[in-house]
């Protein structure tokens, strides 16, 4: 909304310093001051609110120290996250931009649906909360969405540059012309088809279309049929593994702010005409504006981590937890980055293997031996560490690092091809 009105002050008024509304470096350093603020003075209000209507947190018994002293501290602490993202974007974004429209829908839509599991084991006193069929039907859901989006509209597209000397060999209708803050004049190839990157490769780009072309060409059109399940199982996934990661304070948090700086450096890059062509990566027109949402994203990780950090004053819940896996898994199809997932959220990957390992492998020796036996002293990983004797502050610290880590060598993949 600010961005219209200082886009009008300086158009029509001429007013000194509105122009820097113009520029997505000043809007996303503004949005990461905003939603800092909003989730430091909200936070207070929300946990007393909390407090009062004592919605607190409870705790199964798990065997784990200081479990019982986690009793009654307030849940629904998402609400924190959810308003530090959403004020900002709503504020300093361009609401026309489909990516942003794209990113409310599913920052909203994740956060209802883990509202709706909160409130059911607060206030109804079901632990198990919302029906694990009805949240797979949300991601499902969201998924059929953002695919949707992705793959038809027609302002989701490609650029590819080619040299001036190669524009006479295509239909100027195809042709884009463009010039950069140098004033340097680019002629780009618009491009609409399901494309991804790969990392760590040279020719570092598959189209998911050509998956059903080896059927024969006819089978191209129907692209969609390959890239929306996948858009779904990634969202689901994901979002899963940011729930199961929120298992102690901080550590969903934290690692999140993590993945989402790295989301911003990709969203960036890949916006930039300048930069996608030093850095021989696909150009994205328009999902530069993702940056503005996504430094609201971290500042609200950061903000709520003030709250969350051990010992915790205030939980998630399902409502941010949801929320983040989801918006971190769309971020990254939509900067056409999610075959780096497995690297880049290696955090939620770990967790999420250790337990389908440690289901599976339960079951399977239960049924050959008669008794059911363990991987891990408990999962998600990040219990079988406290079983250890690790303090959990630790636990967290530790898996940052290694998200820090991760981070890097996904930035890293810019370049190592």
């Amino acid at each position: 909304m600010l961005y219209y009105l200082f886009k009008y002050l300086d158009q029509q008024i001429d007013l000194p310093g509105a122009g820097l509304f113009g520029y997505i470096s000043f809007r996303a350093a503004m949005a990461l001051l905003i939603s800092l603020i909003i989730s430091l003075l909200y936070g207070d209000k929300l946990i007393a609110m909390l407090k009062r209507r004592q919605i607190g947190e409870n705790i199964r018994q798990l065997g784990l120290e200081g479990e019982n002293s986690k009793k009654g501290t307030p849940t629904m602490g998402g609400l924190i996250i959810l308003a530090s993202i959403l004020l900002p974007t709503l504020l300093l974004a361009r609401l026309d931009n489909i990516y942003i429209i794209l990113m409310l829908i599913a920052t909203v839509w994740l956060g209802i649906i883990g509202f709706a599991d909160d409130y059911i084991k607060v206030f109804k006193k079901d632990k198990k909360g919302l029906a694990g069929v009805f949240k797979i039907i949300g991601q499902v859901g969201l998924g059929i969405i953002v695919g949707s989006v992705l793959y038809f509209h027609k302002g989701v597209v490609t650029r590819e540059e080619i040299p001036a000397s190669e524009v006479y060999r295509y239909d100027s209708k195809d042709i884009t012309k463009l010039t950069d803050d140098n004033g340097t004049v680019h002629y780009m190839i618009t491009e609409k088809s399901p494309t991804t990157t790969i990392p760590f490769v040279k020719s570092h780009e598959i189209d998911y279309g050509k998956i059903l072309c080896v059927f024969g060409e006819e089978y191209c059109k129907y692209a969609w049929i390959v890239f929306i399940p996948i858009v779904i199982f990634i969202i689901t996934a994901v979002s899963n593994g940011a729930n199961l990661t929120d298992g102690i304070d901080g550590l969903a948090t934290g690692t999140s702010a993590i993945i989402g700086a790295t989301l911003l450096v990709f969203a960036y890059v890949s916006g930039n005409i300048i930069f996608s062509e030093y850095l021989d990566i696909m150009y994205i027109p328009n999902v530069g504006e993702l940056v503005i949402f996504i430094a609201a994203f971290v500042g609200a990780c950061v903000g709520f981590l003030w709250y969350n950090s051990y010992p915790a004053q205030v939980f998630m819940g399902d409502t941010g937890s949801l929320a983040l896996g989801g918006i971190i898994a769309t971020l990254a199809i939509i900067v056409r980055k999610e075959l780096l997932i497995p690297v880049m959220c290696g955090i939620f990957l770990a967790e999420n293997l250790s337990v389908m390992i440690q289901v599976s492998y339960f079951k399977y020796t239960r049924r050959k031996y008669g008794e059911g036996r363990r991987v891990f002293l408990m999962s998600p990983l990040h219990h079988h560490y406290q079983k250890l004797g690790w303090h959990e502050s630790k636990i967290a610290s530790r898996f940052w690092i290694v998200g820090i880590l991760l981070a890097v060598l996904s930035v890293v993949t810019l370049k190592i091809r």
